[in-house]
């Protein structure tokens, strides 16, 4: 019996490649929509894909909510036509004007971004208000991976500032809380409610000067948890193509892996080794080497090294040179970002190609 990742003809396609399973990509979008309970509190972000085509599978599932992390990303989903996207990264320098261009280009769409500092904020308020219009953010808040934002007890000046700048408009609050992943996930919740406690508090705050902001919290570990919070957007983004690191880390939740590398066996070095011609350019290589592949159709082989086009490693098989290995990412979105274009798989079959537009 064929297992799912099987492509018939893979005989035909080069190596190393990204593959994405476009029947499991479409399970995943509708399994997010079940979880999130209302298609309109999902803001999925886009990182992981980066596609027109992926972004249109989520557009006529009824998704009109986006988050991206670059302004390429952004553009990407206002030329498909989304009608809200959040460039979820607090732009600084160059990126304010370009963010202003991007609005003037796709009027239709409406653009919004973080903010986690009062400097930040007077520079985009000046910018916007010099050309006579605004934008909308969100105060970017430290919910305790201590990367970006603001820790909630000290946001509500930072509210007060926003509110007295012209061209700045408070839409309300992001929380990324991407720190918890314990696999146990009522551990997992109880740490996530606890903290969140914090940002309930501000948001309430909030509340008593007039305002409802808008919450958007969470990435894949705690997307159910924040599902079960009324008036919570949910942000998650490796849901639609997901991974090896996800797998483990969230068993509760029912996601399909759909991309994958397909790799081959190059030279067979020593015994107990093979080498395959995936290297540091063809897999995410951030974790240590234990931690980026897993090998689908040869659970017992451990990656040992990698250079930039050669991976070795250790295999009780024999091989010869020309084995398809079939490859899961331990971490998704970043092996996405090195290749130009996905070859999509439908039926077990080579089905086309998608352009990875949104790259870098």
């Amino acid at each position: 019996m064929k297992q799912w990742y099987h492509i018939d003809d893979v005989s035909e396609l080069d190596s190393p490649q990204l593959v994405v399973y476009e029947e499991r990509v479409r399970h995943n979008i509708t399994e997010a929509i079940r979880i999130a309970g209302d298609v309109n509190r999902l803001r999925p972000h886009i990182k992981t894909n980066k596609t027109p085509e992926v972004a249109r599978m989520m557009l006529e599932a009824g998704i009109t909510r986006f988050k991206c992390a670059t302004i390429e990303e952004a553009e990407m989903l206002a030329r498909e036509k989304a009608p809200d996207v959040l460039l979820a990264y607090q732009p600084v320098g160059p990126k304010v004007a370009r963010l202003g261009k991007l609005m003037d280009a796709y009027p239709s769409t409406r653009f919004s971004c973080l903010v986690d500092h009062p400097v930040a904020a007077q520079a985009m308020a000046a910018h916007f208000a010099s050309r006579g219009t605004s934008v909308e953010v969100y105060i970017d808040l430290n919910a305790g991976m201590n990367r970006t934002g603001i820790v909630p007890e000290h946001a509500g000046p930072l509210a007060e500032r926003i509110r007295g700048l012209k061209g700045l408009r408070l839409a309300g609050l992001h929380a990324y809380d991407g720190h918890f992943r314990d696999p146990d996930i009522a551990l997992r919740k109880r740490a996530c409610d606890e903290n969140f406690v914090r940002i309930e508090r501000l948001a309430e705050r909030l509340r008593s000067t007039g305002r409802e902001p808008v919450i958007i919290a969470g990435g894949s570990p705690t997307f159910p948890i924040h599902a079960q919070r009324r008036d919570v957007e949910c942000s998650p983004g490796t849901f639609v193509f997901w991974d090896k690191g996800y797998g483990d880390i969230c068993p509760e939740q029912a996601f399909l892996p759909a991309a994958l590398v397909v790799s081959r066996v190059i030279s067979l070095p020593s015994e107990g080794k093979i080498c395959i011609d995936m290297g540091h350019k063809s897999i995410a290589a951030e974790n240590e080497i234990s931690r980026r592949a897993w090998f689908l159709n040869e659970p017992d082989a451990a990656l040992l090294s990698q250079s930039e086009e050669h991976g070795v490693v250790a295999s009780s098989s024999d091989h010869v040179p020309g084995d398809v290995l079939y490859v899961l990412p331990y971490h998704v979105c970043p092996t996405v970002n090195l290749y130009s274009t996905i070859t999509v798989i439908r039926d077990a079959k080579v089905a086309g190609h998608w352009k990875v537009s949104a790259r870098h």
